[in-house]
């Protein structure tokens, strides 16, 4: 059976998995990407260096966002969401954010040397000292999810 994921299935989905793909485009460019990130209030919150996705962000702020718990081929949830990237540039606000963040992924990391910084700085709770690290938020507008139960 193949249907749709009514509000609330979509934001349990949306809440509980920690990676989910931005597909943004700019410049005849189309590029998708996983992302780790926090999801509040029809919000999403993440971090990343500088480059191609950011890069395409800054230029068309539009973009995609998908996340997708799959048992098996015949066992899945989707939910595809349109909103608008914003760059955070407010220091009391990225420090918040970055600690969400680092609260959400803290627990799936593995290792003595593991950090949410994914490496970016040398301290874990640093947001942006010696290489840029850029926290950022999706403030979706329209959300859709879909199922199918084997």
């Amino acid at each position: 059976m193949v249907g749709e994921l009514d509000g609330l299935q979509i934001e349990d989905l949306l809440m509980s998995l920690p990676v989910g793909r931005i597909g943004c485009h700019a410049d005849g460019i189309t590029y998708i990407v996983p992302i780790n990130y926090v999801y509040e209030d029809s919000t999403i919150y993440a971090h990343s260096k500088k480059g191609m996705k950011i890069d395409i962000m800054r230029k068309n702020p539009e973009v995609c966002f998908q996340v997708d718990a799959i048992d098996d081929l015949l066992n899945w949830e989707s939910v595809i969401a349109w909103g608008k990237f914003e760059e955070l540039f407010d220091m009391e606000e990225k420090t918040k954010v970055m600690q969400k963040i680092i609260n959400r992924i803290m627990p799936l990391m593995r290792g003595d040397t593991a950090q949410p910084s994914h490496g970016f700085t040398d301290d874990a709770s640093d947001i942006g000292g010696d290489v840029e690290l850029i926290l950022y938020k999706i403030v979706l507008s329209k959300k859709t999810g879909r199922f199918e139960k084997g």
